[in-house]
């Protein structure tokens, strides 16, 4: 999803540029002439607020909280912090963290018998546990399969290790889960990855029990390797319970799971999460980390051990989030989409209009998406790698619920006087 535009290469021509590896670019390197998504997003909104000083700018494209962590994490943090003993280095982590996070699985989604030693390992964040994953597998001409539209950083890695990435479409008419049974056999004999995201950014899918377990028999037939990054699986609601994908028999023999109290705990910039699952996946992992960083600061995994141990923080943040849905989802339907409320994660993924009666039409997600901001401050992030859609965060500043409607009224009043055709 770009588009060439001029662009004036800021880095001056030294031996240098002749230097830089080839999977960044190599010489042409700084010369690129694309405007990707989230630049054009950035420049559409600085352009609206520009044209539109009086008018407030309606995020709806921001994918994390928009709130503090809970108080009573943040002092377990400072507690910690003026602590001697936790100043060090903590290398792959404390033994107190993997306790908790096995508890964590145990008391939330029930996966038994976890070995926090053997089987758990910290992460600081998803996104790096995404990026080294590959480095204990792909070789040059090894494949990935991922999940189209979805979050690239594993295929990315994949990539610059002279990997290939197989891509599997996520649609509406599959209840946006990957169809293995359409993978031609030489992709799925030559695949070593597997990604999966449940409940999925940007769809807001969540998993079925059965859908995993299709996904572990398939795994083992094909010999492949599962990983299940796993950031919104605790933000569940209307009767939906937290799904791990562990939790399926035979699934710690063909993966790991990826967790993070980014999304679940409000715990975005403090960058904590773990690894779990296969041993020796865990501890290949493990060893990749080992010589990437060297643990996170103590004195916060000791403050995400203690989130771990109060799911009920999460069940609050994800009854908001349920009841936001609710509200955006009926606004929108009302403005004539065929919006439907997710029953985990804060995103809200919606099928654009074809256009506006007697006026623009919209080829693409982007087209729409640009739409909206420049013409009606409201940010969105468009996706059309399988269809074209645009995803609603309802991580929008608010402060408690009549704030909330406020902000779903407002974007009612701005496109009520829209007629979409779909």
């Amino acid at each position: 999803m770009k588009v060439a535009v001029i662009n004036q290469n800021p880095f001056k021509e030294t031996y240098i540029m002749q230097q830089l590896a080839e999977r960044i670019g190599g010489a042409d390197y700084g010369k690129e002439t694309a405007i990707y998504k989230f630049e054009k997003i950035k420049r559409a909104k600085a352009a609206a607020r520009k044209e539109f000083p009086d008018i407030e700018l309606i995020d709806m494209g921001v994918g994390e909280p928009d709130e503090m962590a809970d108080a009573t994490i943040v002092g377990r943090l400072a507690a910690e912090a003026e602590k001697p003993e936790n100043r060090g280095y903590a290398d792959n982590g404390i033994a107190e963290f993997k306790e908790a996070a096995a508890q964590y699985l145990q008391d939330v989604f029930n996966v038994q018998g976890i070995d926090p030693v053997t089987e758990i390992v910290h992460s600081i964040g998803s996104k790096p546990a995404l990026a080294m994953l590959p480095y204990c597998f792909i070789n040059p001409g090894d494949l990935a399969l991922l999940t189209v539209p979805g979050y690239p950083v594993l295929g990315t890695h994949t990539k610059y290790l002279g990997g290939e990435v197989y891509k599997l479409s996520l649609t509406e008419e599959n209840a946006f889960l990957p169809d293995l049974e359409t993978i031609p056999e030489e992709i799925a004999r030559k695949a070593k990855l597997l990604y999966l995201n449940y409940p999925n950014n940007p769809t807001g899918a969540s998993a079925t029990y059965e859908f995993f377990a299709k996904v572990v028999d398939w795994a083992h037939k094909n010999k492949v390797i599962v990983v299940h990054d796993a950031p919104y699986a605790a933000l569940t609601f209307d009767g939906l319970k937290p799904l791990s994908f562990l939790s399926i028999p035979g699934a710690k023999e063909v993966g790991v799971e990826l967790h993070s109290l980014s999304k679940s705990y409000n715990m975005t910039g403090w960058r904590i999460g773990f690894v779990a699952g296969n041993p020796l996946i865990v501890k290949a992992f493990s060893d990749v980390k080992d010589n990437c960083d060297s643990g996170q600061f103590i004195a916060i995994q000791k403050a995400a051990a203690y989130a771990l141990a109060h799911p009920e923080i999460t069940e609050r943040i994800a009854m908001k989030y349920s009841r936001r849905h609710e509200l955006l989802v009926n606004a929108l339907n009302k403005l004539g989409f065929k919006a439907r409320k997710p029953r985990g994660s804060f995103f809200l993924y919606v099928k654009i209009p074809k256009g506006i009666t007697g006026g623009e039409t919209f080829e693409t997600a982007e087209d729409f998406s640009q739409y909206l901001i420049r013409r009606k401050l409201i940010s969105t992030v468009p996706w059309d790698e399988a269809g074209p859609y645009v995803r609603f965060s309802v991580t929008f500043e608010a402060n408690g619920i009549e704030e909330e409607e406020e902000v779903v009224k407002e974007i009612k009043r701005r496109l009520g006087s829209i007629k979409f055709e779909f």
